[in-house]
């Protein structure tokens, strides 16, 4: 009797939103022998995007071959790639920071440039178009580490504040034992 050998996959599909997606999907992974770890789904726009972390028997072709259908069937496209699990390896937050400013090509890029060079480990990012189509408004949530100290971050704040945007940090108290 040969051991089978699974491995960690991070699969990743994408498409129109609509009803059922996550239940379609799990099943079939379920139904076929994988395993879920950690996962992200949410919704953009109108569109929906799936990213699941699947221990499964077999190689990559043969996840595709089990998840290809499925996706098919809802318009969703599909990735899947090998990775090292590694659950149960989540640093920690010790920054909370809320960006506003108006909505314009390269905000982003702005914003995590400045933040990257004082030192910010950025661990999720969330952003979001508010206001007006006239007077549309961009909002970003970011957790992160502070790996050069919160200082750093505050000098890097007062700089984004100074390009017209509204920054806010909070540190993050950490609770241990």
């Amino acid at each position: 009797m040969t051991a089978t050998t699974h491995h960690w996959f991070m699969l990743t599909v994408v498409g129109q939103d609509r009803p059922a997606i996550v239940a379609r999907i799990t099943s079939a992974l379920y139904e076929g022998g994988g395993n879920l770890g950690e996962a992200s789904m949410t919704r953009l726009g109108g569109n929906f995007t799936v990213m699941l972390m699947v221990y499964y028997a077999g190689n990559t072709d043969a996840l595709v071959k089990l998840i290809a259908p499925v996706c098919e069937s809802l318009g969703l496209k599909l990735h899947v790639d090998r990775i090292e699990g590694q659950l149960h390896r989540h640093p920690e937050a010790d920054v909370h920071i809320t960006v506003f400013g108006a909505d314009r090509a390269g905000i982003v890029a702005q914003v995590t440039t400045v933040l990257a060079e004082a030192g910010l480990d950025i661990l999720d990012l969330q952003s979001d178009v508010a206001g007006t189509e006239d007077k549309p408004i961009y909002i970003t949530q970011i957790e992160g580490r502070a790996l050069q100290g919160v200082a750093a971050l505050e000098t890097a704040v007062q700089i984004l504040d100074g390009k017209g945007m509204e920054v806010h940090l909070e540190p993050i108290d950490l609770m241990l034992g």
